[in-house]
């Protein structure tokens, strides 16, 4: 099984995992074998500064992925990654290696499109920096919430 995920360098499997896949400027291709890491690689992202509906996910499968991890992706997107046969996850966080481990462990949820794309259908959104740090802020917000009510309640003596 091939799985890719989206990375925000190429430090391969202790990547950071992107929030966006489209907007990654790098994948970590990631080559499974009964359960087990047997091949990983670090891809340039061509489109990381822009790109139109549908690029991306063809060069993902110009990769031969089986499997695409990233924190977050558009509803257009897992249209055709579904049409592709590739199978997708959003919601993966942290390092790449624990976003492949998860998803082996079948910890990680199918995919859902992100609030940006939701909420705008990306209409320019592609081109717009500003937004895509805010997008990324929020979803990182959300993260930490999420860590916050998980973490231990101490109390004070």
């Amino acid at each position: 099984m091939r799985i890719v995920v989206s990375s925000d360098s190429n430090r391969k499997l202790d990547s950071s995992v992107s929030h966006h896949f489209g907007r990654c400027p790098y994948f970590t291709v990631v080559d499974i074998e009964e359960n087990e890491i047997i091949n990983v690689e670090s891809v340039e992202n061509p489109y990381f500064n822009a790109h139109s509906p549908g690029q991306v996910p063809a060069f993902i499968k110009e990769l031969d992925a089986d499997v695409m991890l990233a924190g977050g992706m558009g509803r257009r997107a897992i249209s055709i990654f579904e049409n592709f046969e590739i199978r997708c996850s959003s919601g993966a966080a942290g390092s790449v290696r624990s976003a492949v481990n998860h998803y082996i462990a079948g910890s990680l949820p199918g995919a859902s499109p992100c609030r940006e794309s939701i909420e705008h259908a990306h209409d320019g959104y592609e081109h717009e920096p500003v937004e895509r740090i805010r997008e990324e802020a929020a979803a990182l917000l959300e993260k930490l919430d999420e860590v916050i009510v998980r973490l231990p309640n101490k109390k004070e003596k």
